[in-house]
């Protein structure tokens, strides 16, 4: 059953995206089709009605609107600029100083905001007419831009790691948000190393030195922006509030922020609110169609049977991995990061656990994984994006991006071989 099960799931899902149907609209019609083989009718939409109901009921999945709202407010309230202002600070006379301070900026932005597009246009916006300034290859400097804009992805607060948590049977959100600093900030010093290589072989200038007085006004004047990490992982962490709770604490000191800046006016909160309303009902669209296909392969017994193949073909866990990543970064390059969250997360993490890796681990490099996804051909969104805001063609950054793929994949393999990675500072902190 799951052999036919399966074929009658993967034809007709790749038919609904060759003709350019809605992802989610598509999930919807491959497991109901796919049900339809094995239930009758009424059964059939009474069992998918029920699962959409129950796969959104779910207090842990209210952070993800309030984490969008969130990011929205930062990206309209004035923050990018004073990170980036922190960022070249701390990056002082190293040669290639203002792609490094892009670097710092994508990962303190993108944490902050949780989405790497916005931290490709409003970093990349910023920064490349900077670099373009003081002599830097405009290529060059969009793929820096573009290499590290999906970091945010990884540092916490991350919607993404939300999504999996809810998917993997609650796998400790804290624990997810613990474990992605390290592999996040791995990625972002691979970046900085490849611009440094980069940037010294061409000779690009060094930023002057910043004065000791500028230096500490905008160190203060980014301690506003950051005490919203402190304030969302420390309360999480020291069990004041709950990821969710701490979400909506987000939203208010966002909001709370940006009326001190006065970069955002309350005649601007219903566009804000929309502009929520209606990437939260894409997002909620995926997760309740995602729970019916979660539903469907798990009683037609697919996930049983891909274990059982990849098993058959080895059952060493470094080649199982190996597969594994080569199948994620291939499905990345298509498809987004929430749908493949919900789609494979059941498939793959009950392989990983039958040889004894932790869910949070298998959480990072699942996340790891689709978020290079972000930055390549041919859907890859921060890539169009970084290439939009820094007014190139797609053809002319993906050949100065070679180095950086290659630096963030030998990242990828360091988290996925090295548990301790992942698993260090989760386990110092008790998860």
């Amino acid at each position: 059953m799951a052999l036919q099960a399966g074929l009658v799931l993967v034809v007709v899902f790749i038919l609904m995206l060759v003709l350019s149907v809605p992802i989610s609209v598509s999930i919807v019609i491959a497991s109901m089709v796919t049900i339809l083989t094995i239930l009758p009718m009424d059964m059939a939409i009474f069992t998918a009605s029920q699962k959409i109901v129950t796969g959104l009921d779910s207090f842990t999945l209210l952070a993800v609107p309030f984490f969008i709202l969130s990011g929205i407010l930062m990206n309209n309230g004035g923050i990018a600029e004073r990170l980036i202002n922190f960022a070249k600070v701390l990056v002082g006379k190293m040669p290639g100083s203002l792609a490094h301070a892009n670097v710092l900026g994508n990962m303190l932005f993108g944490s902050l905001s949780g989405s790497s597009v916005a931290a490709a246009a409003a970093i990349g916006g910023t920064m490349g007419p900077l670099q373009k300034k003081e002599g830097y290859d405009p290529k060059f400097s969009a793929a820096v831009n573009i290499a590290s804009a999906p970091t945010g992805l990884i540092i916490p607060p991350s919607g993404a790691l939300i999504l999996y948590s809810l998917v993997s049977g609650g796998t400790s959100v804290a624990a997810l948000f613990i474990a992605g600093y390290l592999p996040g900030i791995l990625w972002g010093l691979a970046c900085i190393v490849v611009g440094f290589i980069i940037a010294k072989r061409r000779k690009y200038p060094v930023s002057e030195r910043v004065p000791f007085k500028v230096a500490l006004k905008t160190f203060f004047d980014a301690i506003p922006s950051l005490m919203l990490i402190v304030i969302v992982i420390g309360g999480i962490l020291g069990g004041i509030f709950t990821a969710t709770e701490a979400a909506a604490v987000a939203v208010a000191y966002t909001f709370i922020l940006a009326m001190i800046y006065r970069t955002v006016k309350l005649s601007d909160l219903p566009r804000i609110i929309m502009e929520t309303v209606e990437i939260t009902s894409v997002i909620m669209l995926l997760v309740a169609a995602s729970s019916i296909m979660s539903w469907v392969m798990a009683f037609t017994g697919i996930p049983t049977a891909i274990s059982e193949m990849i098993m058959g073909i080895s059952d060493n866990p470094i080649i199982i991995l190996l597969i594994i990543n080569i199948f994620l970064l291939i499905i990345g390059t298509f498809m987004d990061i929430t749908p493949a969250v919900l789609i494979f997360t059941p498939i793959f993490l009950p392989i990983v656990t039958s040889f004894g890796m932790d869910p949070i681990h298998f959480g990072i490099m699942l996340i790891l994984n689709l978020s290079i996804g972000n930055i390549t051909p041919p859907v890859g969104s921060a890539l169009f994006v970084g290439a939009s805001v820094a007014n190139l063609d797609l053809e002319d950054v993906i050949k100065p991006l070679i180095p950086f793929y290659i630096c963030i994949i030998i990242v990828l393999l360091l988290v996925t071989y090295i548990p301790e990675i992942s698993m260090v500072l989760p386990r110092m902190l008790g998860y």
